[in-house]
């Protein structure tokens, strides 16, 4: 009676497991064929290469002009400044969590101090990181801008709202994902491989960046990916410190990226207008599939 009782309770929870790993399928599906049945329509009517690759954005001229290329660069760019500024921070950060603190009470303590702000920076929701980044640092960014471009006839001054903003609050925003994967991917390095290295006459500098991190290089590349997709999705926060104008990202510009545009204009936005915004969406999705399928492929290398 028993045996038979736990081969209908492991039967009945095989078939639940699979119905909800079906339903994550099922709902990937169901947003992919969204996605491209709202924002086809449109990038059929502008033409792709005035969409994809014009400069200017006009949605609501008596001539609408509906390029998007700026946008898309202020993305990839500002994503990746914040990749390459808070993936080594983060990295570090992780090291000093697990081999630098843990060899005696007092480094343990001061691990807890840290590891609780990590997670509380996670918490943190992403409307208060842009109003301290609109509140402390576009008036920082608007003095260097001043000091910068003092004898400029050409620059435009944009109160410290620009790419260089949006970057630095993208890079402290993805920190604590970074941290936190990382951390766990090098505790669980097994000790030997420390221990061997150690034992071989490398200093402990070297176990951690020629032995460690090789070793955990596979859960530190899927704390990279939830990062990237964390900056990639961000909106709230940009819009409140990148400006909002469609402009060239350079570090002092005002930018919109393709999250704020979405965020901006979608509530007031109707016919075409609003169809171009389902094909910025579609854009951004398709992103955010080719970035995670590239570090994907990169991780698989990497074990």
């Amino acid at each position: 009676m028993k045996g038979n009782l736990k081969k209908i309770s492991e039967g009945a929870a095989k078939y639940i497991f699979l119905l909800f790993g079906s339903l994550a399928v099922v709902s990937v599906l169901a947003i992919t064929f969204y996605m491209f049945v709202k924002g086809l329509p449109a990038l059929a009517q502008v033409g792709v290469t005035d969409l994809l690759f014009g400069t200017v954005w006009k949605p609501t001229a008596a001539e609408p002009s509906y390029g998007i290329f700026y946008i898309i660069l202020s993305s990839i760019i500002g994503t990746m400044g914040a990749v390459l500024i808070g993936v080594p921070i983060g990295l570090l950060t992780a090291v000093f969590l697990t081999d630098y603190t843990s060899g005696s009470p007092r480094g343990r303590k001061l691990s807890g101090i840290l590891t609780a702000a990590v997670e509380l920076l996670a918490a943190i929701p992403s409307v208060i990181y842009g109003l301290i980044g609109m509140m402390i640092l576009n008036p920082f960014m608007y003095r260097l801008e001043k000091i910068i471009f003092a004898d400029s006839e050409t620059h435009q001054f944009t109160g410290g709202s620009n790419m260089i903003s949006a970057i630095i609050v993208l890079a402290v925003m993805i920190l604590p994902t970074v941290i936190n994967i990382s951390a766990s991917s090098i505790r669980a390095v097994p000790q030997s491989l420390r221990s061997a290295s150690l034992g071989l006459g490398a200093t402990k500098l070297q176990t951690i960046f020629l032995v460690v991190i090789p070793a955990a290089k596979s859960g530190i590349m899927t704390g990279v990916v939830l990062g990237v997709g964390r900056a990639l999705g961000e909106a709230m926060a940009i819009n409140m410190v990148a400006g909002g104008a469609v402009n060239l990202p350079l570090p002092f510009n005002s930018v919109r990226f393709l999250t704020t545009q979405l965020v901006s204009e979608m509530g007031y936005s109707s016919g075409l207008h609003r169809q171009v915004l389902f094909t910025v969406g579609l854009v951004l999705y398709i992103f955010i599939v080719l970035i995670n399928i590239l570090l994907s492929n990169m991780k698989k290398k990497g074990e």
